[in-house]
């Protein structure tokens, strides 16, 4: 009986990945595609649409 394994598509370059515990960067190919997913996210290229958390806040200096 054998075990097919599944595979995902990188988010980063969409090379084929094997999801298994060995790859310690999935759904990532590489510690280099992960890095440049993070920093994505960090830079807020990166983003879930939706309302504000915090509303704008209006000082005196604003006017």
């Amino acid at each position: 009986m054998s075990t097919k394994i599944k595979t995902v598509d990188c988010p980063n370059c969409k090379k084929a990945v094997a999801w298994t515990e060995e790859n310690s960067y999935r759904p990532f190919c590489s510690k280099r595609c992960k890095l440049i997913d993070f920093g994505g996210w960090t830079s807020e290229r990166n983003s879930i649409p939706g309302q504000p958390v915090y509303p704008a806040v209006e000082d005196e200096y604003d006017q």
